[in-house]
Order: structure tokens, then C-alpha cells, then sequence
């Protein structure tokens, strides 16, 4: 006996039958339900019981007759689909109603009494490949490991392998790449599946016109600037992907749709259409975090997403932190950025951004203002850049008096993160590494700055349950002497960024004014460690050890200090609220107990 099957209807069959299953909590399951699969070992039955919806309704309870009716008369198709897929092209399915099969019952004819259904599925033998082939395939497809002679007839091993050789041609600049032909046949008398699969891949395409639509606001031609469509270029759904991603990066619109045109145009040329859904163009927001002895954070930012109609975003941010913090005066920012996307290339965007700052500490006050302008460019998803020149000045009032600092920085930053999530990592990495030459006018010294900061990320079991997480720091100031240095260029160790269970800022160097005056150093290092547990879905807890180092001209005869402790974590849809409870372990800046609230993990 030989049956012919379909790529498309095995893929229709595997999909299954949608049925709206209302299920009514308080109801007790119906009686007289049974589910046999004799000849299925453990884990096919698991698998037919988890694609039954009539176990489905037996599980929760539910007890409307026409609800249990449609389960049963779907299931014939979800078992078939289940079954196929595990390669079993011969079985046998009942599925009796009050001892009738429910396919032969009329919709209209339902019994209004329900006293039992009976599952019976036989699978019988499991099929393999006899032949499996598929043809012509582009050069660098990669099809499934399951689909050869003698590996388990899947069907969908076979949709798998139908749908990576079209794709294979389409990455290879065939668009309209197709399945021409199918020949798939079940031999019973041996349990073998002969799979032959013809492919059509269609003349090399490039890319025509794109034309657009749904923009309100934005002007096309800075659609366009941003989108960077290739129009000439080798067709391939990689750089469609690409002027996606550069179009939702900005956060000018809440939807993005690209669609390749139907019909192949004039010279072998693709057409697109891009539909655009703009987003409301401003937004504001708020954060608040808490420490013992750094005090209340508050910061709040106000945000025009599209201020002169091409994708320009303007930006407020404030901020007011250390409020009841143990140096007893509260540091204030102020500042502004605009960026302008599409600026030279599709993928390079230009700022200018002022800040004014007032900081108070426990060793000098200072009140600071930087200016700059410079390029951020995307090399690709996980690697960016950034380039810029700066003006900063600051006034600095300590024991000795007042001094001021006046530089031209060329700020320069290149950020790695393949990290799987931003605010609540379990794998991937993160590294940012900033070197800032400067120049020195007046009494300030020139010289350059470096720091970086990376970061790892492993979780210890498939669920992401138990995490790894390490943090390496790395600061140093090179050229000028510290006094010529300007204090916000130098380092210090202690607080929720550094070394938690130290107080913020507490170790520096005490070299100044004859060493009775107290600065950042002009080296810094620092290790976090931590294992992040869940605990539930939403509860997780958290072991951690932090160490920081402050030298004042080398990494080797400075000094360290460090802090440990733990902490718990409550999962929402905008990153974690954390709780950390932390003390000293070593280091002459040792304080007592320290406690941050905030969101997001601490690294």
C-alpha cells in the first residue's frame, strides 16, 4: 500500500486545528474519560496527551458538552499532526462519544447527556527515511541533521528542510525562491517515507523602489536618509532586517512593517512597500534609588522624540541625589542632548549635549559645565562607537581654596553587549572602554584618561534559574600631576557602583595640601562577583562580593577595600527591583551595614 502525502498539508496537519476552549474553573471534570495509546512508549504518550484538547478539558475541569463535543471531533487532526511528526504514518485513532466516534456525530446532533469519551490511539510502526532529497540546493544551506536516509520521518524534519532550502536561495539573492514540486511516499510494508523535494529558485533579484507610507509627522526624505535602502543592490532579507532595525531604533514609531511586492519588476527588480506608525512624539519618565549612606536619588527626564520633523530627539534629563545622605548636602545635574540620526551614513548619528552639575562631598564642593558634540556610529548590532570634542569647566572649593579647570577633551568610546538583556542579564557579555585625551588650558595639566568596564554573564542551568555574574573595572589617569587634574576625572571606590557595604566614595587618596587634603586617585580597579538565584518566577536572591582599588600612580602600592552580602530581587516588566543588604569585610573605610534599593541588577 503506498500514500502519497504533501509538504503543505503535512505542515497544515502538524499546525493543527484552532478550537476556543472556555474553560469554567469551578466545574468538576466529566466522568468516564480514558486515554490509550497501547504500543507508545512514555514519551509519545506524553507528548498525543499534551496535543489532546479534550485531555486538555478533562484536566481543567470543564464540563460543557459542546466544548468537550468540538475537543474531540479537533482532536482526530492534532493527534494525526502529533503522530506525524514523530514519524507514525500508520495509526489508528478513536475517539468515542457515550460509545459512538465523534466524527460520525453531527454538529447539530450532539448528545445532551454526556457519560463518557474514550481516547484510543494505536501509532503504530515509525517510519524512516528511505530517500531523502532536495534539489537544487543553494551553496551555503545548512538543512536539518534529521533529514537523511534512515533518520526518523519527522514531518517536520521535512517542513524544516523544505523551508531552510528556500530560505538558503533567498539569502542568496533568489526572492521568490519556491517549493516547484513535492513527492512524499509512505511504504507501509517496510515503514519508510521516500521524500523528494523539487525547488524553483528564481532569477537573482535586486532591490528597485521602496515607497512608504503611514508617516505623519516625519518628512520621506528623512525616512529615507534613516532607512538607508539599498535600492541596486543584491536582494537579501539580511539588509532588509537592517533598515528595520535602524528604523526602530530611533523610537519615532511604534510600528515598522517592510513588504516585498508580489510581482517581479521591470530588469529583475524587487520593489518594497514600508508602512510607519509614529509614536506619540513626547515622553517623560522618573527612577528613584536608595542607599544608607549615599541617601534618596531622584533623576526624571522629559523627551521629544521628532523635533523638527526628521527624526531629531531632544532630551532633558535632571537630577538630584544624595538627599539625606551622610555628607548632608544633595548634588544637583541639569542637562540637555540632541541627536540628529542618518548623519554621513545611515548607521552614524550627531550629538550636541551640555551638562551643569553641582556636587558636594566630603573633602571639596564643585561646580562644573561641559559642552560637546561629536558622531555615535552602529558598526553592527552588538558593536558601537563614538567620537567627540568637549569643552569642560569646573570650580573646585576645598581646605586649600578655590581652584579652577578648564580642558578640550576628544572623548572616544567603543561598546561591545551581546548580553541577552540589558537590565536582567543571564548570558552574553558587556565591555566599554573610554579614553579621553585632554588639553589643559591655564594651570590645568593635559594628559588622557582611560577606563573600562566588562562584564560576563552564565547561567548554570536551561532555565536561566542559576546565574553567574562578573564585573571588572579599570580606571587610570595618565600625564598631569594630581593637583592639575581635574577632579571629576579622578577615581574613587565605595558605593553601589564600586564596592557595595563600603560608603559611597569613601576611598580615595590623601596626598594633597601636604596629605591633609583628600582626592580621587589616578588609578582605579574593581571586581564584583555574584550568583543570582530564582527562587519563583518573580523572587530571586542574590550572594555578592565587591573589591575596589585606588592608587595614586601605579596598580601595586595603593590600597584595597572590599564588601559582601546579599540581596533579593522582584522581577517586573521594567527590570528587576533590587534590594541589597551589604557590610565591610577589609579596608580602612569600613562603616557598618549598607542597604541600596533601586532597579535593575547592579551590573
Amino acid at each position: 500500500m503506498r500514500e502519497g502525502l504533501g509538504v503543505r498539508k503535512l505542515a497544515t496537519i502538524c499546525a493543527g486545528a484552532a478550537v476556543a476552549l472556555a474553560v469554567a474553573g469551578s466545574a468538576q471534570a466529566f466522568d468516564g474519560f480514558s486515554f490509550e495509546a497501547p504500543g507508545a512508549g512514555a514519551a509519545l504518550q506524553t507528548r498525543l496527551k499534551a496535543a489532546s484538547l479534550t485531555q486538555a478539558a478533562q484536566d481543567q475541569g470543564t464540563t460543557d458538552i459542546q466544548e468537550i463535543f468540538a475537543a474531540a471531533r479537533a482532536d482526530y487532526a492534532r493527534l494525526i499532526g502529533a503522530l506525524y511528526d514523530e514519524g507514525y504514518y500508520g495509526p489508528v485513532i478513536s475517539i468515542r462519544v457515550n460509545g459512538r466516534e465523534a466524527a460520525e456525530i453531527a454538529a447539530l446532533n450532539i448528545p445532551t447527556r454526556l457519560d463518557s469519551v474514550a481516547i484510543t490511539v494505536i501509532p503504530g510502526p515509525q517510519f524512516h527515511f528511505s530517500r531523502a532529497e532536495i534539489d537544487p540546493v543553494a551553496a551555503k544551506t545548512v538543512l536539518p541533521e534529521g533529514y537523511r536516509a534512515g533518520q526518523i520521518a519527522s514531518s517536520g524534519v521535512i517542513v524544516k528542510a523544505a523551508t531552510a532550502a528556500v530560505e538558503g536561495w533567498r539569502d542568496d539573492g533568489h526572492a521568490k525562491a519556491r517549493v516547484a514540486a513535492q513527492s512524499l511516499t509512505a511504504q507501509h510494508r517496510d515503514a519508510t517515507l521516500d521524500a523528494r523535494i523539487t525547488l524553483d529558485p528564481g532569477p537573482v533579484l535586486t532591490f528597485g523602489k521602496m515607497q512608504m507610507q503611514g508617516y505623519e509627522r516625519m518628512r520621506p526624505e528623512r525616512i529615507a536618509a534613516i532607512a538607508g535602502f539599498p535600492a541596486g543592490k543584491r536582494y537579501s532579507p539580511e539588509r532588509l532586517d537592517e533598515v528595520r532595525t535602524r528604523l526602530r531604533r530611533t523610537g519615532i514609531f511604534s510600528s515598522v512593517s517592510l513588504t516585498e511586492d508580489e510581482a517581479i519588476g521591470p530588469g529583475n527588480t524587487l520593489d518594497t512597500t514600508l508602512a510607519v506608525v509614529e509614536e506619540k512624539p513626547r515622553r517623560f519618565g522618573f527612577g528613584a534609588e536608595l542607599s544608607t549612606t549615599e541617601g534618596l536619588n531622584l533623576s526624571g527626564y522629559w523627551l521629544h522624540r521628532n523635533l523638527l520633523g526628521g527624526g531629531e530627539r531632544l532630551r532633558f534629563d535632571a537630577e538630584v541625589t544624595g538627599i539625606g545622605g551622610t555628607n548632608g548636602a544633595a548634588d544637583y545635574s541639569l542637562g540637555a542632548r540632541l541627536d540628529r540620526p542618518a548623519t554621513f551614513t545611515p548607521d552614524t548619528s550627531a550629538y550636541l549635549e551640555t551638562l551643569l552639575e553641582k556636587t558636594s562631598g566630603d573633602d571639596y564642593d564643585e561646580t562644573s559645565f561641559r559642552l560637546g558634540f561629536g558622531l555615535d556610529h552602529i558598526f553592527n548590532p552588538r558593536l558601537t562607537g563614538s567620537a567627540g570634542v568637549a569643552y569642560g569647566w569646573s570650580k573646585v572649593t576645598d581646605a586649600s581654596g578655590q581652584t579652577f579647570f578648564r580642558q578640550i577633551a576628544l572623548p572616544l568610546t567603543a561598546t561591545w553587549d551581546n548580553r541577552d538583556s540589558a537590565t536582567d542579564a543571564t548570558r552574553g557579555y558587556y565591555g566599554k572602554l573610554e579614553l579621553t585625551p585632554f588639553y589643559g588650558l591655564s594651570d590645568t595639566g593635559s594628559g588622557a584618561r582611560l577606563s573600562g568596564d566588562f562584564r560576563a554573564y552564565r547561567a548554570l542551568d536551561a532555565e536561566a534559574r542559576f546565574v553567574l555574574a562578573g564585573r571588572a573595572q579599570i580606571g587610570g589617569v595618565f600625564g598631569p600631576s594630581l593637583e592639575d587634574t581635574p577632579r571629576d576625572y579622578l577615581f574613587y571606590s565605595g558605593g553601589g557602583g564600586t564596592v557595595r557595604g563600603q560608603p559611597f566614595e569613601s576611598l580615595g587618596v590623601n596626598v594633597l595640601n601636604g596629605g591633609t587634603l583628600r582626592s580621587g586617585g589616578a588609578r582605579f580597579l574593581g571586581f564584583s562577583g555574584e550568583l543570582r538565584s530564582g527562587v519563583t518566577k518573580s523572587i530571586g536572591l542574590v550572594a555578592f562580593a565587591d573589591a575596589g582599588y585606588i592608587g595614586l600612580s601605579d596598580y601595586t602600592s595603593g590600597e584595597w577595600h572590599s564588601g559582601a552580602g546579599i540581596g533579593l530581587r522582584y522581577k517586573t516588566g521594567i527590570g528587576p527591583i533590587r534590594l541589597d543588604i551589604a557590610g565591610p569585610v577589609s579596608g580602612s573605610t569600613r562603616d557598618g551595614a549598607q542597604i541600596y534599593l533601586g532597579i535593575g541588577q547592579a551590573f
